[in-house]
């Protein structure tokens, strides 16, 4: 009989939070690491609202990562609800990921975060992220090193989320910090989110990405309708909110051309996720001020 080595047949599963400032690549890096594209990407602030879980599963391990918003001050109440989300998943997870970009020196934005980070026994993984675009690589060492003196890291791995395919450094060392244990989740799973919030999320990543600068911030995104017709055809009916009449027009487009185009691009994204034929309806409505009512911002998902 062949012998089972112990190590081997070993198992791990648990929850990584991944922190860090504004559009520092966290939603790229979680996407990148599941080979799955869940968390919406955009190359503007503040794009992540919401605590969003996407699962990967290894040869010995199942470990959950918790997309977190970017940790910033807050200038209206969902800026508050987004921080909130971000520092609370710092006390329900088995490692953290600081995630900082290589290019922007630390600042007050990264001293604010490892002041909270000194207040969690969690081990802290530094993922120097976008090291791509440094023009010189001696930089890099400098970087580590600097926040090496900062701040007690269980591990420092350098990646381009955007360039990498695999994290083998990486993965290993979040693996060696979870716990022993079965899968929480089925093998197929990559994700907690219903299709239904994917959906908006992808129809709202269109619209930052096609719009001017006063428009990303005051936009969310609902799903009224969610059917299936048939195995091959989904009718999904959603409505884009704004705050003001003026971003209403911005992003209908004129003759309506730009909504179109968000539905087209949107439509694609939401066809590779559910495997079928999408049927997208959009409509765009103005609810004043919606960012700072907290009925409003119950309603579209951002209370807890």
């Amino acid at each position: 009989m062949k012998k089972v080595n112990n190590e081997e047949a070993k198992h791990y599963a648990g929850f990584v939070a991944m922190v860090g400032r504004p559009n520092v690549g966290k939603s790229t890096l979680t996407n990148s690491l599941i080979g799955e594209k869940i968390a919406i990407m955009s190359d503007r602030p503040q794009t992540t609202r919401n605590k969003i879980m996407c699962i990967m599963n290894t040869d010995n391990a199942q470990i959950m990562f918790l997309d977190t918003p970017g940790i910033h001050k807050p200038q209206h109440k969902l800026g508050e609800y987004m921080v909130r989300t971000a520092e609370s998943t710092l006390q329900e997870v088995d490692v953290v990921l600081f995630v900082v970009d290589a290019t922007e020196k630390c600042g007050a934005g990264e001293d604010y975060i490892l002041n909270l980070l000194q207040k969690v026994k969690t081990p802290v993984i530094l993922v120097v992220n976008k090291i791509d675009k440094l023009a010189d690589k001696q930089k890099l060492f400098q970087i580590m090193e600097g926040y090496n003196k900062l701040y007690k890291f269980a591990a420092i791995v350098p990646v381009s989320a955007l360039n990498d395919s695999e994290f083998p450094g990486l993965v290993q060392e979040i693996t060696k910090h979870l716990p022993e244990g079965p899968a929480y989740f089925p093998e197929d799973m990559i994700t907690d989110q219903p299709e239904r919030v994917i959906a908006a999320e992808m129809i709202r990543e269109k619209v930052l990405r096609l719009t001017r600068d006063e428009i990303p911030h005051s936009v969310a995104v609902e799903v009224d309708e969610f059917k299936e017709r048939d195995e091959e055809n989904v009718y999904i009916r959603a409505t884009i909110f704004v705050e003001r009449e003026s971003q209403k027009g911005i992003v209908i487009g004129a003759k309506g051309s730009l909504l179109k185009k968000i539905g087209q691009q949107a439509r694609a994204d939401i066809e590779n996720l559910l495997y079928c034929k999408v049927f997208l309806d959009l409509w765009v409505k103005v609810k004043a001020d919606w960012r700072n009512k907290d009925k409003a911002l119950k309603q579209l998902g951002y209370k807890e």
